[in-house]
């Protein structure tokens, strides 16, 4: 750890994307629940390629608080991960929050986390209390956490939650990981200690609509079960191995029946649905191989995750 970074006690990590309704409320909001600490903090805002006026107004904020505010440009929209790795590979904090721009997450909830960071946790996940979002989303975020929970190790009661504290080595465990395609809380639980977690408060949208898609919900969950899992493809292999089983009782019948009692023409139709739903188990078991062989290119070819345009820090 570098000199200037052990000089910074806590460093707040949000990414940003399209949030200029709602960013003049946080700065409101955020600064002087950090300023109360007694402290010394920095807050890192990436800009993720933002189409809106977000930059503009993250500029204003730096021009503001340039001793405590720092802001990463991205040249483009490289997504949620990259937005908060690039923030962990520059930040000086000792402990780490990461906070949504959207404030569904309270900034006042964050002196929740510290106190466990002080107890001794060295990861700490929030989870939500009285989610504010619609039935669907409430209801899919519950599959898909029951899913993570019988697939892989990762125990996280709200995976979805994005208030979250690290320490500087699990940071540091991260960022040397390189990984590219994967899910940061889950990646935090496999390096910490003592995981913890905290209920916290979950508001309304401020402002704006929510920038993650219904497929964009899809791909996390993906990158989260096949980046820390064989599970998926054990389970295909086990249900692939009994359709072969299936398949090789049901010639076995069919020969029986065509040798005793003679050929059967309707039993064509029967044996093209089992022919069509063979051809999809397969398609599905290369997609799912495809996955895994994906996920090893994107790591083996090395190419740079995300260009930075424009850096605003005053050094010291």
């Amino acid at each position: 750890m570098s000199a200037s970074a052990s000089t910074v006690a806590l460093s707040i990590v949000i990414p940003v994307y399209n949030e200029e309704l709602n960013l003049p409320t946080l700065f409101t909001r955020l600064y002087p629940v950090l300023d109360q600490l007694g402290r010394r903090y920095e807050i890192v805002f990436t800009n993720d390629g933002s189409h809106d006026r977000s930059i503009e107004l993250l500029k204003a904020q730096h021009a503001a608080r340039p001793d405590v505010t720092r802001v990463i440009d991205f040249n483009a929209n490289y997504g949620q991960h990259m937005a908060i790795m690039a923030a962990f590979e520059r930040v000086r904090g000792d402990v780490i929050v990461t906070l949504d721009a959207d404030l569904q997450n309270p900034p006042e909830e964050i002196p929740k986390l510290l106190e466990m960071i002080d107890a001794g946790y060295d990861y700490v996940g929030g989870y939500r209390l009285n989610r504010q979002d619609s039935f669907f989303r409430t209801y899919a975020s519950k599959l898909i956490n029951f899913v993570r929970e019988k697939t892989t190790s990762i125990e996280m009661t709200d995976q979805g939650c994005m208030l979250r504290a690290y320490r500087r080595p699990v940071i540091d465990a991260i960022v040397r990981s390189g990984a590219i395609n994967t899910f940061i809380p889950a990646l935090a639980y496999s390096f910490a200690g003592k995981p913890g977690e905290v209920g916290v408060k979950h508001e309304e949208r401020h402002a704006g609509v929510s920038n993650y898609s219904f497929y964009q919900l899809i791909r996390l969950n993906f990158d989260l079960i096949t980046g820390f899992s064989l599970a998926p493809l054990q389970i295909f292999t086990m249900f692939a191995g009994a359709c072969s089983a299936g398949s090789l009782l049901l010639v076995l019948v069919l020969a029986y029946r065509r040798v005793v009692l003679g050929a059967e023409a309707e039993g064509i139709f029967t044996l093209f649905g089992i022919l069509f739903f063979l051809l999809s188990v397969a398609m599905v078991g290369i997609g799912l191989i495809g996955e895994y062989v994906g996920r090893t290119y994107n790591v083996v070819r090395a190419r740079q995750r995300y260009h930075v345009k424009e850096m605003f820090e005053t050094t010291s």
